[in-house]
């Protein structure tokens, strides 16, 4: 399979993803799903990494960095995002998650990594007035689904940070070994936090249907879509797989209108384009 295939399956198992974890968490408890998508996702991924690199190893002075990843890559940013895809609908979500990009450029222009330019800060000016656009149309609906797209904000600086401070790593460990080890700190993590509903759950009541969204979350929103995504930015470049974040927004948002019959409202739409436009720009 090519970079460029895998990057297109990758963007559309988690653009499916929102629809997925919207459908799980409304018969298990957001927190008690993405502590299991990531436990099962991390077992797959570390198979993998065995089995493809048997001599992999994680060197002393990389555990912080890889702990740190796991940490708001992947525990805060997933913790936040399947919170907040609860709370609001799979259309809002999925537009607002598409800054991620424009926050990991921000980021690397604050470490001094890139170098910013005009068309940057109006890109980041431009995601921000999107955003704002975006979530106006849930003021009307209540705190819980601004809350919901402020936590996927949240969730989405997270993921920014996390694909540029990942790049020197990259430099380092092979893709696999990016994706594997931030997911394997930040899991256990998740089950601690998640253990006193864990221990509580009635499987046998959840039903079929929101075992295999979990299912899908772990096997195919996390071990395939994490490895595929480091190895194009290792491969091609964090601007190339940019390109593939529409796919995302694109896929996520049609399957909230498809799967729960959202409607997509003149905020959604004129926010989405702005939103665009503003991811584009940032990473000319």
């Amino acid at each position: 399979m090519t970079t460029e295939v895998a990057l297109v399956f990758a963007a559309i198992f988690w653009g499916l993803n929102f629809a997925a974890t919207k459908f799980a968490t409304g018969s298990i408890p957001p927190l008690v799903l993405v502590g299991v998508r990531f436990a099962l996702g991390g077992v797959l991924l570390y198979c993998a990494l065995r089995f493809m690199e048997p001599k992999s190893r994680l060197a002393r002075g990389d555990l912080l960095p890889m702990a740190a990843l796991g940490c708001f890559g992947v525990a805060t940013a997933q913790t936040g995002f399947t919170y907040g895809v609860s709370l609001a609908s799979a259309a809002s979500t999925g537009l607002i998650f598409a800054t991620a990009p424009v926050w990991g450029l921000l980021l690397g222009s604050l470490l001094g990594l890139e170098r910013p330019t005009a068309k940057g800060v109006l890109g980041v000016g431009l995601s921000v007035a999107g955003v704002a656009v975006v979530v106006s149309e849930g003021l009307g609906s209540g705190d819980t689904n601004l809350l919901g797209n402020g936590l996927v904000l949240m969730a989405a600086v997270c993921v920014g940070a996390y694909a540029v401070l990942s790049m020197p790593l990259l430099e380092r460990y092979s893709p696999l070994a990016v994706a594997t080890y931030p997911v394997l700190f930040g899991a256990p993590f998740l089950l601690l936090l998640s253990s006193p509903q864990l221990v509580e759950m009635e499987w046998g009541e959840v039903g079929v249907w929101p075992l295999l969204a979990v299912a899908y979350a772990a096997v195919f929103a996390t071990a395939f879509a994490f490895a595929a995504w480091q190895t194009g930015i290792s491969r091609i470049g964090a601007n190339r797989v940019l390109v593939y974040q529409y796919l995302i927004t694109l896929v996520g948002v049609t399957s909230g209108i498809v799967f729960f019959g959202e409607t997509l409202g003149w905020n959604k739409i004129i926010g989405g384009a702005v939103i665009l436009l503003g991811v584009y720009l940032a990473r000319r």
